[in-house]
């Protein structure tokens, strides 16, 4: 997080959920932007594919029909889960784009880099209209940081959860 800004920061939240933040200050200031959702435009195989095999490295199922079975029920699971919400938390983001505590350090803004921020296709009709509300997850912190209104989502974007 001290590094420049525009490259990623990716932690592990809980022992299980990598997630993804954006350095957004100069180097040697911590400061960066989680990555709450992500609504996917294409590759959403892709990220039901990651998300299969982050799960599956996640238990601790022997190489048996026990594994077979577990991997059918997940499978089955995210086939069914709409692509808007394929990426739709922050560990989710992590999970569907594989990234892991290893991608620390990634250039965001690099055209080669592997993922990286883009602005969105010229076809849209406007500026999206953006909505803040409080961050969550942080019940522990004092007034006024609890009830900052730094949480930041696309209105009506089903990709995201409302800020409220």
């Amino acid at each position: 997080m001290f590094g420049p800004p525009g490259r990623a920061y990716v932690y592990l939240v809980y022992g299980m959920h990598d997630c993804l933040n954006v350095v957004t200050e100069p180097e040697g200031r911590p400061a960066a932007l989680l990555i709450r959702a992500v609504e996917p435009e294409e590759g959403i195989e892709a990220m039901r594919a990651a998300h299969l095999e982050r799960e599956l490295a996640r238990r601790r199922t022997p190489a048996d029909d026990g594994a077979a079975r577990t991997r059918a029920r997940i499978e089955a699971r995210l086939a069914t889960e709409p692509s808007a919400r394929i990426a739709s938390g922050p560990g989710r983001v992590a999970s569907a784009f594989g990234l892991d505590r290893s991608h620390t350090g990634l250039d965001l803004t690099a055209p080669e880099s592997p993922i990286r921020i883009e602005l969105p296709a010229e076809d849209r009709s406007g500026p999206p209209e953006i909505v803040t509300g409080p961050r969550v997850g942080v019940g522990y912190a004092a007034e006024p940081w609890r009830s900052m209104p730094w949480r930041f989502a696309l209105r009506d974007s089903p990709a995201v959860s409302k800020p409220g």
